[in-house]
Order: C-alpha cells, then structure tokens, then sequence
C-alpha cells in the first residue's frame, strides 16, 4: 500500500543561475514507493528542479536556491544538513552513462559504500550481487565480474550506474533521462526496472519521451518556462489534462 504522505516535496522552490531564475515557485510533493515523471519542453526547468532536490545545483557556478525542499518533512538546505550524506539520501543517474573507467564492473558498484563504510569488507560481495540483481543486471554480468565496466553496453553501463547508485542505500532515486541515449530495448529493461524497484523508493524521472512518462509513471509533472503548470495521476493527465497548455504539449501542438 502506497503511504500517502509525501517524501520529498518543495515550497514555493525557485532556483537561480546568478539572477535568472530557471524554476520559478514551485509547490510539490512526490509520494514514497512511486515513480513521477517530469515532464515538458526543452529549457523549462525539469532537470534544475530535478538537481535542486539533493542540492546538486548549487554545485553550478551561480546556482542558488529560495524556497525550501523537504525531506521527510525536514528542510534539506538547512545548515545542520551534510550535503554528501543527502546526496547518499536521494541518489542521482545522469543522462550519459558515467561508469568509472578504471574499475571493475563490481568495483564499480562497492566504490561508494567501500568509500563510506557503509557496509563491512566481508559483506561487499553480497551488495554487489544484490544491487546488480535490483539493476536487472546480474544475470548478464555475473560471470565477468572483474571485467572493465566500461566492456558492457550502454544499456547495460547505465543499468551499472543505477546498481553504483541503489548501493549507496538511497531512499529517492532522481533520474535525469537516464534513456534518451539507449536503443528501445535497453529502455524497456530500464523501465521494467523502475516499475520494480519502485516499492524500495521513490523515484523521480525526468523525460521527454511522452510515452515512456505514460507507460512508466504513477503520477506526471508538466513544467512549462520555469513553472509547474499541471501535477497528478500520469493516466488522468494524459487522458483529461486540466490546463489547456498541457494537453497542448501532450498532443504535439507545441514543444
């Protein structure tokens, strides 16, 4: 059963590259154990908003926020809060498959935790095998444990990358078009994935696949020119949106 209280969610979060704001006022709340899809022209803030949420954007030269972002109703830019250990807390995949290049495949997935102490040595080979596993990798790469993770696909590199991540424990998984460089069926693994794991998290997607939000997500964002326009059941806004510029962009009329 879905717990209705929200996990991470924002208030009237607006973020900045110096004084341009990219994200303008936005109020959200993103539910434990389901997958929300982001989605909406190119420039319009989805991927800002996405990196403001485990204050990754104020890592870009300029980038500050207002506004705050929950956490467990706890506000994750206070000044008690170790960024690191927030970013351990809500995970991140990127667009381009970024594994380390100089380590293994299983190097790659313990690089975190043996970095942490997260988990004891003896327990490394049992993290791995459990995240590739939750990564619907395992099968594949089981057998070449030590080889360069950089000798697996793009498919398979990226489904490493959401192992390496879920290795570090996270309880929100941010993914920022984490297929908009794969084949269909290197993005069909990862969408079957997202459907699976979503008990264990909450995860955030942004894309611009419109049919990869409806057939992966619980729940829709349309973000239009820095602000949020529309919010709720992916199959009620792709079917009956409220606003008229959301069925707009749904229908190709525009972006």
């Amino acid at each position: 059963m879905v717990d209705p209280r929200p996990h991470i969610a924002t208030e009237r979060l607006t973020a900045l590259y110096g004084n341009v704001p990219a994200v303008k006022d936005v109020t959200i709340a993103f539910k434990p154990n389901t997958v929300s899809a982001l989605i909406g022209p190119s420039g319009c803030g989805k991927s800002t908003f996405l990196r403001s949420l485990n204050r990754m954007h104020e890592l870009t030269e300029g980038g500050w926020i207002t506004g705050q972002v929950l956490l467990d109703n706890h506000d994750v830019y206070s000044a008690r809060v170790n960024p690191t250990e927030l970013r351990r807390r809500v995970g991140m995949v990127f667009q381009k498959a970024a594994p380390f290049p100089t380590m293994s495949i299983a190097e790659n997935v313990s690089a975190g935790p043996r970095l942490t102490g997260l988990v004891r040595k003896r327990d490394i080979p049992d993290l791995v095998q459990r995240c590739l596993r939750q990564a619907a990798l395992w099968d594949e790469v089981k057998d070449r444990l030590d080889q360069p993770a950089t000798a697996l696909s793009g498919g398979q590199q990226q489904r490493l990358c959401i192992a390496r991540t879920l290795a570090n424990q996270p309880e929100v998984l941010l993914l920022d078009e984490p297929c908009s460089a794969l084949d269909p069926i290197s993005t069909q693994k990862i969408e079957e994935l997202l459907l699976e794991i979503k008990k264990d998290y909450t995860i955030i997607l942004v894309t611009h696949n419109l049919q990869q939000a409806a057939r992966a997500s619980d729940f829709t964002a349309f973000f239009d020119a820095g602000r949020l326009v529309e919010f709720g059941e992916t199959r009620r806004l792709f079917t009956t949106p409220v606003e008229e510029r959301t069925e707009a962009y749904i229908t190709g009329r525009f972006g």
